[in-house]
């Protein structure tokens, strides 16, 4: 049953609170619209995460991926994405941020070229995250957002970023809303109340409906954005083509179909995008059960590491061979401001990472502060000058072979420090994330769930890989991690802001299950969302 008067199409029950404002989004136009694109893709959406399953097994049993024999004519073909839009020529740098209130003022006003709202990676998808996070989207769009908070109003510039939203991935359900007695897409739900509510009104505004299109594993999986797409477009009465999409590769398997995730959005690509947190944990994810797979500690994979060098090249070349724009990764350092030293050494960071970037042939990046906006931009406009973006320097030296993908380097080193950094982190961020904060300050580095997600996977698998050996010589065991959980624990207690609430201790026990149990949980956020 339903806990409020609102009007619901047949076959569809909302289980979730209806807080006062839920009204505005959640209309019968609008759910009536989340029911017919449910159940004419719910089914595909099901068979996809099933070839995901068979695919994984697959790989657990030693195969390894390769460019598609059967779709060679597209990467081989000449052809192009459809021209992209005014509003979206110019992506030099790109803010992202969760949808909570003031960050979404604070990063619409940060001086980005674009800003990603996220209602995945950096929010907690609980209902009233998600519910507020459709009320502040609509009025951001129509420039009525404000806020008093603390003594302090916020309200929109009059130059604001374009916005770009970030749906929730496929394998991501909204179990709050059923049709026909069974969970709906979380993606397919935050994408259709955006669309109906927005989307003529971002076009009469001069912008339009932008998306980013998150963990996607195949071209097959973009071709069922794009037909949704296709139908929301029809049954919204809006021009084929309206709706653009950046596609965040951000899985080993997607890396190898870049060219053909373009092809399927053709007429609503808007680029691709170097998702390196989730691309580390993909391959993490991927292989392990190798036993001879082994990463180093996280903080020594970095975009120079030959693996993640060979994936950032490949998407630029694919990129501006299809005439799309290739956006850069997130740079996770902020801002220090109680050390000027170590600030300085973070900022160098992200200078090099935006300056190697710009240098490559990227068209913008990501950061995930304000107080980095304007650094970025910088070294995007040393090489760029006025120009929106380098679409035109194409990339025909790069040759990017399946060995190249698939040289995962570094194996070493593995410290104590770094196997305490990943248990640290870990548990600092499942604690916040269930409080329902999913976009978290740790250690100087801002944490989504995507970062959070190579911790986790990387404890996991060096306690199985025979390459898993500390410097000193020690073997990573399940003993040992069970030893420093409690230390660390007591770390984030001492250190997090509300650490010392029950959701801390919950996350040790989390994390400790997580890391140590036989079988890999796919994705961290399944089971923590069954617990929000």
């Amino acid at each position: 049953m339903t806990q409020s008067p609102i009007a619901l199409p047949e076959g569809m029950q909302i289980t979730g609170k209806i807080q006062p404002g839920y009204e505005q989004i959640l209309t019968p136009e609008a759910l009536a619209l989340v029911a017919r694109l449910t159940r004419a893709f719910e089914p595909r959406r099901q068979e996809l995460l099933a070839v995901r399953v068979e695919r994984a097994k697959r790989l657990d049993a030693g195969e390894r991926p390769d460019f598609l024999p059967e779709t060679a004519h597209i990467r081989d073909g000449d052809w192009k994405i459809a021209p992209i839009p005014k509003a979206l020529e110019c992506r030099r740098v790109e803010i992202t941020g969760p949808v909570e209130r003031k960050m979404v003022i604070n990063a619409f006003n940060s001086g980005a070229d674009s800003y990603m709202t996220d209602f995945e990676d950096s929010n907690t998808p609980n209902w009233d995250n998600q519910l507020t996070g459709q009320i502040n989207m609509f009025d951001a769009v129509r420039k009525t957002i404000s806020l008093e908070q603390n003594g302090k109003s916020y309200k929109l510039n009059d130059t604001i970023a374009t916005l770009v939203v970030r749906p929730r991935g496929w394998h991501l359900d909204e179990k709050h809303v059923l049709v026909d007695g069974k969970r709906i897409s979380g993606g397919i739900f935050d994408f259709a109340l955006f669309m109906f509510h927005n989307a003529k009104e971002q076009l009469a505004r001069g912008a339009g409906p932008y998306f980013y299109l998150p963990k996607m594993e195949s071209h097959l999986e973009a071709r069922l954005w794009n037909d949704i797409f296709v139908m929301t477009q029809t049954e919204l009465g809006l021009p084929q083509g309206t709706i653009k999409a950046t596609v965040l590769i951000e899985t080993i398997l997607a890396a190898f179909e870049m060219d053909e995730i373009l092809y399927e959005l053709k007429e609503h690509s808007s680029g691709l995008n170097a998702g390196r947190w989730d691309y580390i944990f993909s391959c993490i994810k991927k292989f392990k059960l190798d036993k001879d797979f082994c990463l180093a500690d996280r903080a020594k994979v970095t975009m120079t590491a030959p693996f993640m060098r060979a994936y950032a090249l490949l998407l630029l070349k694919t990129c501006h061979k299809r005439g799309a724009p290739a956006i850069g990764g997130m740079a996770a350092l902020i801002p220090i401001k109680n050390d000027p030293e170590k600030n300085d050494v973070a900022m160098g960071g992200v200078r090099n990472d935006k300056a190697r970037d710009a240098t490559d042939g990227y068209d913008g990046g990501w950061v995930a502060h304000p107080g980095l906006v304007e650094l970025a931009m910088g070294e995007f406009t040393k090489v760029l000058g006025d120009k929106p973006n380098q679409i035109d320097k194409q990339r025909p030296d790069i040759d990017v072979k399946a060995a190249d993908l698939l040289n995962f380097q570094p194996e070493a080193p593995i410290t104590e420090a770094g196997l305490r950094y990943n248990i640290n982190v870990g548990i600092h961020y499942l604690g916040s994330w269930l409080a329902g904060n999913g976009c978290v300050p740790i250690h100087n580095l801002m944490e989504d769930a995507a970062t959070a997600e190579i911790s986790r996977s990387q404890v996991w698998q060096w306690i199985r890989s025979s390459k898993g050996v500390l410097e000193d010589g020690r073997k990573v065991t399940a003993e040992m991690v069970r030893a420093m959980i409690p230390e660390e624990l007591a770390k984030v207690q001492r250190d997090a802001p509300g650490g010392d609430g029950p959701t801390y201790v919950r996350a040790g026990q989390i994390f400790e299950e997580m890391s140590t149990s036989a079988s890999f949980a796919e994705f961290l956020t399944l089971p923590l969302y069954e617990e929000i």
